[in-house]
């Protein structure tokens, strides 16, 4: 009866697209907000740390430790008239919910006051803490009791109820803002400490691919049907935009490609995917304090569009040359499959980036000593990624086969393996060129 159960509770998996409680701007950020409180003659700031999965497992202890307010105060800077100000821990608190494969979040809050009591009309604020990481970051200015603003860069009230919801039309591109500049007036009356309100307890909910991990029982059943729901995310998730599925059909077409090199082009894909995410977990466990995982991503993007600009770049000119001896009547039907090194490129191209999800499973497998149980679940994932690509690329042979039996002619028709190659070559440039800008 106890494995019944626990199969059912794995299976619903399938129904709960949703990681449990997985943070809404994902799994890499570290989200800041402060406040910076006018209260009579008293100037406050009330500084929020929302960490999501990765950045807690990486930073955790540090966030725990008795020193660390005092360190975030060191990253505060707070001017009045010119003159930086030294700001002082009032209280603080630390709380923590579960997060995607039941890797905790943390949330740190601290409230420091202005020492000696501020003067001056001229206020500078800005936050450099953790300015090397993604996320959400916001700061107000506000005030009361008898002190007020004249004038602010940054509006009194913040947009993410100071880092408890965030905006569902902001989630892509979130707040980046960490400076504030405001002429105020303050009173005369002593300030009053800002609250520190509890923190809202969470829905809980299970499913998604992250959940697998942290199942309780681990039976042989429970085992074999979360292999199989992590293979179906993994090919669900190859459905999502990106992932080299134009690439990997258009590739196909324009070389010529036959049904084993779909197949292959899956393998390739697999072995990418699961090597790319034991890598980007190394660099999480070993190698956090000189590079941070999220900023790798765009050097992964950039590198994935290059690969595809120099595949599809070698088709088109292959297709080309072969068009042009064609019109000059030499062309004596020598073979245009594809070559290994296009099939390593186009491979290593769609499986280049890791999926974040398959990085908390392998970091939840850690800490909850299931690393055999986790390294399966990610290598079934990418078997399930490489399925999808597979499919795909075997329906764009079979769709040029069936053309093909039809006889049809004309320089459209035989223009195409051309035309998809060019098309291969313009994705590549697009890719390269949005990812730039990040590493830039």
């Amino acid at each position: 009866m106890k494995c019944l159960i626990a199969l059912l509770a794995v299976a619903g998996a399938f129904l709960a697209p949703g990681a449990a409680a997985a943070h809404p701007l994902g799994n890499f950020t570290v989200n800041r907000f402060s406040a910076v409180e006018l209260s009579g003659r008293d100037v406050y700031v009330h500084y929020v740390l929302d960490l999501a999965e990765i950045p807690t497992y990486q930073e955790g202890g540090r966030v725990r430790s008795p020193g660390f307010p005092s360190t975030l105060a060191g990253g505060l800077v707070l001017e009045l008239d010119g003159t930086r100000t030294v700001l002082v821990l009032v209280k603080h608190k630390l709380s923590t919910k579960l997060g995607a494969g039941g890797l905790p979040t943390l949330r740190f809050e601290a409230v420091y006051r202005a020492h000696p009591p501020a003067r001056g009309k001229a206020l500078v604020f800005y936050d450099t803490n953790f300015a090397n990481r993604i996320g959400w970051s916001e700061v107000v200015v506000r005030a009361g009791r008898g002190a007020s603003i004249r004038s602010s860069s940054v509006p009194s009230t913040s947009e993410s109820h100071e880092l408890r919801a965030y905006p569902k039309n902001l989630l892509k591109s979130p707040l980046d803002v960490a400076f504030a500049r405001a002429r105020v007036e303050l009173g005369s009356s002593p300030g009053v400490t800002p609250s520190l309100e509890p923190a809202p307890v969470p829905k809980r909910t299970s499913g998604g691919f992250a959940f697998l991990v942290a199942r309780g029982e681990l039976g042989a059943g429970v085992i074999l049907i979360s292999l199989l729901i992590a293979a179906f995310w993994g090919a669900a998730h190859a459905l999502t935009p990106g992932h080299g599925k134009a690439i990997v059909a258009g590739y196909l077409v324009g070389s010529r490609g036959k049904p084993r090199h779909a197949v292959l082009l899956g393998g390739i894909v697999t072995v990418t995917h699961t090597a790319g995410v034991f890598a980007l977990g190394l660099v999480t466990l070993l190698l956090s304090q000189f590079v941070v995982p999220e900023r790798l991503y765009p050097w992964l993007t950039v590198a994935s569009g290059l690969l595809v600009v120099a595949v599809g770049g070698s088709v088109f000119w292959s297709r080309w040359r072969h068009r042009r001896a064609h019109r000059q009547g030499h062309d004596h039907h020598h073979s245009h499959a594809p070559n290994t090194r296009g099939l390593l490129g186009i491979g290593v191209a769609a499986g280049l980036l890791p999926c974040p999800s398959a990085l908390v499973v392998l970091l939840s497998a850690i800490s909850l000593h299931r690393v055999g149980f986790g390294l399966a679940l990610i290598v079934a994932f990418s078997l399930g990624l490489a399925a999808t690509i597979t499919s795909i690329g075997l329906l764009a042979v079979l769709a040029r086969r069936a053309f093909k039996r039809l006889s049809l002619d004309g320089p459209v028709v035989r223009a195409l393996p051309a035309f998809s190659a060019l098309v291969i070559l313009m994705v590549g440039i697009g890719i390269t060129a949005n990812a730039l800008p990040e590493v830039m």
